[in-house]
């Protein structure tokens, strides 16, 4: 897929996003909504868990550039909601269901965001005033974190390691 962008600081965004969109399904390819709850007796937050955060914040970014879009599992990720004991998520592929409902509308939202657009402040947090461009890069970079956690996930329970090719 091409990425052209209007603003040349997207450029390296705009592929990283790429890449990560066909990293995601092969991350949780495979992993039974069993395993995908799995914690091996630690505090880490599951599959479950990762892959629908990984999902609201793609949400949450294409919110804050003019999307109004919600996933279909928001309530238990909004306000940046931790992981909650004792709960089953949903089943991974209706994280894959909405994921593949809001990239292709943020894509397009992340080719065309201008200068101006990424140079405003917004409060991400209160008290907390973010550029777009900080807030698009950090969304970026937490993906790519997400999608490590998700390969370690699939080696530790026992699943092929993530295939990037």
């Amino acid at each position: 897929m091409q990425v052209q962008t209007v603003s040349t600081r997207m450029f390296s965004s705009g592929v990283l996003f790429d890449m990560h969109t066909s990293f995601f399904p092969k991350a949780i390819e495979g992993i039974t909504d069993n395993d995908a709850h799995q914690r091996l007796n630690t505090k880490a937050n599951h599959i479950a868990w990762l892959a629908g955060s990984f999902v609201e914040q793609r949400f949450e970014l294409a919110r804050e550039l003019g999307i109004e879009k919600i996933q279909a599992a928001n309530e238990l990720f909004a306000g940046n909601k931790g992981i909650q004991e004792q709960l089953t998520y949903p089943a991974l592929n209706e994280f894959q269901k909405d994921l593949d409902i809001i990239t292709p509308l943020l894509r397009e939202q992340l080719l065309n965001v201008t200068d101006q657009k990424l140079d405003e402040k917004f409060e991400m947090m209160p008290g907390m005033m973010i550029s777009y461009f900080d807030w698009v890069s950090f969304a970026i970079y937490r993906e790519a974190n997400i999608i490590g956690q998700l390969a370690l996930w699939r080696r530790l329970l026992g699943y092929a390691p993530l295939n990037y090719m």
